[in-house]
Formats: structure tokens, sequence, C-alpha cells
């Protein structure tokens, strides 16, 4: 499988176009199904009830084009399991995001079935060694990742909270990974990547500030297993290994914060981290006087920023790495304190 930057670009205006088409019809049938999000809350920020099966529309997007892209490849044989892998455990995290989407599911069932589907996946990456970096000790090679994946899906999950906030985040994180992947040669990792950069910049077309539709469950566990996935399967290939592991959280850095500050600040207040609450990045920005839309804006740039320094470290890994590494863990620290210092509810 060879691709060019220029199918690179082909594939992420595709994906772009192609979700910013489905998102309207999986809207429409939201609508008539009652799949709405009503301000029902106090936590709810929004003052009329939106549908909230977008990420039907982004799911749809990413597997076709991906599958699509295998099958025009002259290397089907060997890339379609391999993407198989990767998108078929997003798609039942997804099914059953979209359960609870409709239905409701608790807590606990929810993260048995995302630690087994995460299991899953490790098993196999070990063992067709496609594990980007891996330790000495296997053992802890596949807690570290089944710890990851499960993680990241929850922190994706968690963030959407805001009118465009997860999308363009995610749509930022995947631009850092696709730039590294094709740096590189590691065209699957690259193909997979901008597609989904695409799917979740087309789907913010309807998502953005006042949004239309909201991704959902669906769309938040289906992304959150593949970017979980993306940045385990990436090699950046630097020296020494610490820098390769140390750009993994950096490419997710602002899920990962968002994620910390809302289950510290339960947990001290004596609440379950899976209680909903306005105790987010996005909700302490607003509680300081900016719009949804100033809001979304400075977690995109935030993020922005953090894939930028990984992308120096990724550059110049032995001239500056450690330092921008260290830099940017101060950043991150400095963030979560100022973040932490804003009250969590009004």
């Amino acid at each position: 499988m060879s691709i060019t930057a220029t199918e690179y670009i082909l594939l992420g205006i595709a994906a772009f176009a192609f979700s910013g088409f489905l998102t309207w019809p999986v809207r429409t049938l939201a609508i008539k199904l009652g799949a709405m999000d009503k301000p029902n809350l106090e936590r709810k920020t929004q003052k009329e009830p939106v549908p909230y099966l977008g990420g039907v529309a982004i799911a749809l997007s990413i597997t076709i084009l991906s599958y699509a892209s295998v099958l025009y490849s002259d290397n089907t044989k060997t890339t379609f399991p391999l993407i198989t892998y990767a998108l078929l455990p997003a798609v039942l995290l997804g099914a059953m995001g979209l359960i609870d989407d409709l239905r409701g599911l608790q807590p606990l069932p929810r993260l048995v079935f995302q630690t087994v589907v995460a299991i899953g996946v490790t098993i196999f990456m070990i063992n067709q060694n496609v594990v980007g970096v891996q330790l000495d000790n296997s053992i802890i090679d596949e807690i570290l990742n089944i710890l990851w994946i499960v993680g990241i899906c929850n922190s994706i999950n968690f963030f959407d909270n805001l009118d465009g906030g997860a999308a363009g985040t995610i749509a930022v994180s995947t631009v850092g990974i696709g730039l590294i992947a094709f740096g590189e040669h590691q065209e699957l990792i690259g193909a997979l990547a901008i597609v989904t950069f695409g799917s979740t910049a087309g789907f913010l077309l309807w998502n953005k500030s006042p949004a239309k539709i909201y991704m959902g469950d669906a769309g938040a566990l289906f992304l959150g297993i593949i970017v979980g996935v993306l940045t385990i399967r990436l090699n950046p290939g630097i020296a020494p290994q610490w820098n390769s592991v140390a750009l993994l959280p950096m490419l997710l850095a602002v899920p990962i914060l968002d994620t910390c500050i809302a289950v510290f600040s339960r947990l001290r207040r004596g609440i379950s981290p899976f209680t909903g609450g306005k105790d987010h990045l996005s909700h302490r920005l607003m509680r300081k006087g900016l719009s949804k839309h100033t809001t979304a804006l400075c977690l995109w740039g935030m993020q922005a920023s953090f894939v930028a320094l990984a992308l120096v470290v990724y550059q110049w890994s032995t001239k500056v790495g450690t330092p921008v590494i260290t830099l940017a863990g101060a950043y991150w620290l400095g963030a979560f304190i100022w973040f932490w210092r804003i009250p969590s509810s009004d």
C-alpha cells in the first residue's frame, strides 16, 4: 500500500464532504426517533432540545471510506485485516454507545464491555507486533495498552460536553498523528488518521456552536477507541524511547486534562467520577465569561499547541526532545492548576 501526499489530501477532503453530507439524514432520523438531548438537567448548556446521533454519521464516514481505500489499494490482502482490527472494536463500542444514547446504560456494564474490547484489541496488536512503542516486558505492555484504550475512550466521552469541543479537538489531534505517521511511512495509520480528521471536521459543520446535532456516546466511544488505537500503533521512530512514549499523551493532552480535572473534582466532593456535572474545562472557561464558540476555539488552540510541541519533539528529538517534553509537562501541569482554581460550579 503506497499513498502519496496528494492521495492523503483527497482522502481528507472526501471524508469531510461525506461526513458533512451524512450528518443531514442522520439528524433527520434522530428527530423522528425522538433521540433528543433535552435541557432538563442543570449541567446542560443548551436551551433547546438537540438531536444526538451525529456519531453515526462520523462512524459511517470513517468506516466506509477506510474500507473503500483498502479495496482500492494494491495490498488489500494485508491491509484488510489490519484495518478491520482497528474498526471492528470501534464499531462495537459505537454500537454500545448508540444503545446508551437511545435507552441508557449503567456505568459498570459500559466499563466492563470497554475493558473486554480493549483486552481483545491489545492481544491482537501485541501478537501481530503492530504496537508502535513496546517496553521490554510484554505483561506491562498489555496492561498499559488496556488502560490506555479504556482511559482514552472514557476521556473522549467525558470531553464531549461542548458544541464542537470534542470533534474539533480530535480533528487537531489526528492531524498530528497523521503527520508523524506520514513522516514514518506508516501509511495505514496515516490514512485512518486523515479520514478521522476529515470526518470530524465535516461533522463540525453541524456541531459547531450553536450545535444542530451532537455526536452522542455512539460517536464519542467510536472516536475514543480510534484515536486510542492510532496512538498505540504509531511509532515515531525517535530516540531515546522515552521521547516516543511521551508523544502519545501530548497528542491527546487536552481531553486527558479535562478528564483529570473532572474526575479529581468529583472525588474531592465525594461523588462518583461517572456522575455528570459542570466541572469540565469548557464549563470553567464559560464561567470566566467566554462564549461557547470562544471556549471551543480555546480548547482547539490549546490542543494545537500540544500537537505543535509533539511535532517539534518528533522532528528534532536528539537536539531539543527532552527539554520540549519537559516544557509540555510543565505547560500541562500549569493548565491543570489554573483550571483547578476556577470553581467547579456556579
